[in-house]
């Protein structure tokens, strides 16, 4: 018998799953309390209005491991999403300039292409890709208001669908949470007695977006020494290029920089930070692009990690969390649809192997650990770093320890020197940074750490021609040209305590 699979929302967690489940020939409706989009990637982009994705009009790329994952699984999709104006930006095209003249294409390289793009793009080719299957329906401006389960013989709690605000059952053997961050099923497992468990904290931190649009005639700038992204504590940017002559700036600000996230939600702020930074300014000069957009501000970033299956009991049977109902990460690592889309086809496999609730169950779990963990684990150790950096950097007269200053010289003046000397380092380095390999190993070979230590031992002087330009300019540099006093958040601090 064919299983009925019902999901809770299109977003891109469901429509990465109906894209992996709709080829097994399950009967697949996703249930989206969003208006569907209107026709064309423009108008999709000016109008579409998504009150259940806050992060619809925020920076966007598919890392490597899912652009692979479509490209070999899905190649009719990966061609109508360039056909759209999506892009590929290849290993090769973010070599610094001290590699390129002497790059050669390796076996492995193809791999790490990044699929660039605005999200309503993605979302509305994905769309029109997954609904033109026969087996998948999407019903848009339905409001779920609940879960559908009930106690089988055993006691165990069993999913058997989703209830709309109507009072109409939508039932199926199959129940997916794609709703995102925002999810209320989670809550109404708990209102039925089950038991799962959520770690995880804030990342820390607020993002801020505007989109901006080529000139006629004009192109994007050539990539040049001083950087498109970059870190300077108190501050992260970086440039997305996007489809169809559009790009995306994003700026991500540390939750203690209240004074600054309370100035860059306005255009001019905002615009006044791109022009100060060397690697951004010739994007968003006025000679080249334009604002097609507000700043859009998005908050309560969360990182979340959701274990369905507590020592091997199921919170509910013929129920699974995909993307930000299962794993919430911070978007600066840009994991969130890669995630999503691993999660999805890992399900679709499993599904297809057993048809035991309780193994299927144990099985998604497990598997998504040993996928994914690593990744979480890693993102949420750099932010707890990048916190506490970003408090320290209130302080003009902060002294780091022994141990920071040696680990930032290692990072600075070892790891980062390297890599721009070593395309065998890069290589490893990026297919960590795009889940294609396991986040860091390539740090812990003995074979890699030496090359690091001997660039580092030879000193900034014999390494000068290899440091990339300063990415932007200190903390109170940067408050002074913005006309802000950078001292009142380390009195708010200082005051709290």
């Amino acid at each position: 018998m064919t299983e009925n699979v019902v999901v809770l929302g299109a977003g891109m967690a469901g429509l990465c799953t109906a894209l992996a489940i709709a080829p097994t020939g399950r009967s697949v409706t996703l249930l989206e309390r969003d208006a569907a989009p209107p026709e064309g990637v423009e108008a999709t982009f000016d109008q579409w209005s998504r009150r259940g994705a806050s992060q619809l009009r925020h920076s966007h790329a598919f890392l490597a491991r899912m652009r692979k994952l479509i490209g070999d699984e899905h190649p009719v999709l990966l061609e109508a999403l360039e056909a759209a104006g999506a892009r590929e930006l290849r290993f090769a095209d973010g070599l610094p300039p001290s590699l390129k003249p002497g790059y050669r294409p390796a076996p492995g390289d193809a791999d790490m292409s990044i699929l660039v793009s605005r999200r309503t793009t993605l979302e509305y080719i994905m769309r029109r890709y997954v609904e033109a299957h026969p087996n998948v329906a999407i019903r848009s401006g339905v409001f779920v208001s609940g879960l559908i389960s009930e106690r089988n013989a055993s006691g165990a709690l069993v999913a058997r669908g989703l209830r709309s605000d109507d009072g109409e059952a939508c039932l199926a053997d199959i129940v997916i949470d794609a709703g995102g961050r925002g999810s209320p099923i989670a809550d109404w497992l708990l209102d039925a007695g089950a038991t799962f468990i959520d770690e995880g904290e804030d990342c820390a931190i607020l993002y801020y977006t505007r989109f901006y649009a080529l000139n006629d005639g004009h192109s994007e700038p050539p990539r040049g020494l001083a950087p498109p992204n970059g870190d300077l504590g108190f501050l992260k940017f970086g440039v997305f290029p996007a489809d169809n002559d559009t790009f995306s700036v994003t700026l991500a600000v540390p939750d203690v920089e209240q004074v600054m996230r309370a100035a860059v939600v306005r255009p001019e702020t905002f615009d006044a930070i791109c022009a100060n930074l060397p690697g951004v300014a010739p994007w968003t000069d006025s000679a080249r692009s334009r604002p097609v957009s507000k700043v859009y501000a998005m908050g309560d970033l969360k990182s979340r990690w959701r274990e369905m299956t507590p020592g091997g009991a199921p919170a509910a049977l013929g129920l699974f969390c995909v993307g930000d109902s299962l794993v919430r990460t911070n978007p600066l690592y840009g994991r969130g649809c890669s995630f999503a889309a691993i999660e999805a086809h890992l399900l679709r496999d499993i599904l297809n192997r057993s048809a035991d609730p309780v193994e299927r169950a144990r099985a998604y779990s497990g598997r998504s650990r040993v996928e994914l963990f690593t990744f979480y684990a890693d993102m949420v150790e750099q932010d707890r770093a990048a916190a506490k950096r970003a408090l320290a950097g209130l302080d003009p007269d902060h002294k780091p320890s022994l141990r920071g200053r040696l680990l930032r010289a290692f990072l600075e003046d070892g790891v980062a020197i390297t890599i721009r000397q070593d395309i065998g380092l890069l290589r490893e380095a990026m297919r960590a940074f795009h889940m294609l390999d396991q986040p860091r190993a390539w740090l812990r070979k003995p074979g890699n750490l030496a090359k690091i230590l001997r660039v580092w031992a030879r000193g900034r002087g014999a390494n000068a021609a290899l440091y990339a330009p300063k990415p932007g300019p200190e903390r109170p540099a940067m408050f002074a040209v913005l006309g802000l006093d950078a001292n009142t958040d380390l009195a708010r601090v200082r005051a709290e305590g």
